[in-house]
């Protein structure tokens, strides 16, 4: 596998950029909650916003509630549970078609399969439910059949990311908050940047391309839809400020 170029320094002129929360802007933490905000990320958001003309976004699998718990306000725009969630710099929501939410006997019954096994961490969120193993590595595979079992049960779509599985209902990627965002006249025209670490990123990676921009894979070298890789949270940091 032929390792990826880092981005070049020109990449954001004139570009719409997109950025994933977890593992890109903020390293990951063994709870989704431990996680420590950089000082400076709230400056660096705001360099952005006006260098690139407010055309910037954070895209997360997050809820936007949560981000706004950990994020500093630099007045930009959000999507959170994985596209499910749009809201534009000047506090409008982008129309999106939402799926209802999840019955609430599928959060407990998630709750409970963690609170059998050590190390294991239910999270309920808006339209979802996530199972973090980054505690119990060895639990993947049980994990992952536990989740697979329920979504067919109830007609759910399964999202695996970095040490956690997530059920939510079938609706939208990051992708096409990335669409979405671009459709928005302020990010109209502009060319697509998405800097993401996980296989949830791809759907991002791929809308980029599409639409004549490119994705910025975060972390090891894998298989990925991304042209441009950085090696660490670290090194996005360090290629924001540049």
């Amino acid at each position: 596998m032929a390792d990826l170029p880092p981005p070049p320094p020109g990449l954001l002129d004139g570009a719409a950029l997109f950025l994933d929360f977890d593992g890109t802007l903020v390293e990951l933490a063994e709870t989704p909650d431990a996680i420590h905000v950089p000082a400076e990320l709230g400056a660096t958001l705001a360099r952005l916003k006006a260098r690139l003309g407010g055309r910037i976004a954070i895209v997360s699998g997050r809820s936007i509630e949560d981000l706004e718990t950990h994020l500093p306000r630099p007045a930009i725009a959000f999507s959170g549970s994985h596209g499910l969630e749009i809201r534009l710099a000047g506090g409008d929501a982008l129309p999106l078609s939402l799926p209802v939410g999840l019955d609430p006997r599928i959060a407990v019954e998630v709750a409970a399969f963690a609170d059998a096994r050590p190390g294991l961490l239910a999270e309920a969120k808006p339209l979802g439910v996530a199972l973090h193993y980054r505690l119990a590595p060895g639990e993947a595979d049980a994990v992952a059949r536990f989740m697979e079992g329920v979504a067919r049960r109830h007609d759910l779509r399964v999202q695996h990311g970095n040490m956690v599985v997530e059920l939510r209902p079938e609706g939208a990627t990051k992708g096409d908050a990335v669409r979405a965002f671009m459709s928005e006249p302020i990010f109209a025209d502009a060319r697509p940047v998405f800097v993401g670490d996980d296989l949830t990123d791809e759907h991002g990676f791929e809308a980029a391309a599409g639409l004549g921009g490119a994705g910025v894979l975060v972390g090891p070298a894998r298989p990925t839809a991304a042209a441009y890789r950085l090696g660490s949270v670290a090194a996005v940091a360090r290629w924001l400020n540049q």
